[in-house]
């Protein structure tokens, strides 16, 4: 695939490296404490931040990518071209009758807070209906090639085409139609709305 030198997204938003602080719970360092008695006691502990009220991103803090390998900025660079091809082609395609809103793609690294709650690298990249961006830790990419052997540019394109493509059914409103109906009773239906 030639990416090489087109025109990439400004619509990036680069939290990789960033510390996800954790706000007190009952003042100090008490969110420290209740995270260690679960791990102690055998409980859960995404129990204890189990939603956006126990972990924060502090807000215009971004990630300025000192200490990056080349391959982290060659990727970083792949995603952004790719974003900015959806959105010329989403742009061309709403044109002539709905408007376009661009979603943001967030890089993150480990953990990440959106407005759809706290989500660690494990989920994998995610769109986030509520504050309209994509999510991607870039590296879901070694684990594409490694651990499930899709390697190349194709593979990694097609990650961020399909979250697009969630945010695409946002606007339709088919996102919706899609939830309400995996909360009927015919999950076989629910799975191949989701799948269309």
């Amino acid at each position: 695939m030639r990416w090489r030198n087109p025109r990439k997204s400004s619509n990036i938003e680069d939290r990789r490296g960033m510390r996800l602080p954790m706000k007190a719970v009952g003042g100090g360092i008490g969110g420290l404490v209740l995270l260690v008695i679960a791990i102690v006691f055998g409980a859960d502990p995404g129990t204890v931040f189990n939603d956006n009220t126990n972990v924060a991103i502090e807000p215009d803090s971004y990630y300025d990518g000192a200490g990056l390998s080349e391959e982290d900025r060659e990727l970083a660079d792949f995603v952004s071209v790719v974003l900015a091809d959806t959105e010329d082609t989403w742009n061309e395609i709403f044109a002539e009758n709905l408007e376009y809103r661009e979603p943001t793609l967030v890089l993150f690294s480990g953990a990440v807070e959106s407005e759809c709650g706290f989500a660690q690298s494990a989920v994998g990249p995610f769109y986030c209906p509520v504050d309209e961006k994509v999510y991607i830790d870039l590296s879901f990419y070694r684990d594409l090639k490694e651990r499930y052997g899709a390697p190349g540019d194709f593979a990694q394109a097609y990650v961020i085409a399909h979250e697009v493509g969630h945010h695409v059914q946002n606007l339709l409103g088919i996102m919706e139609q899609v939830q309400s109906a995996q909360e009927g009773p015919d999950q076989v239906d629910a799975n191949r709305l989701s799948v269309m």
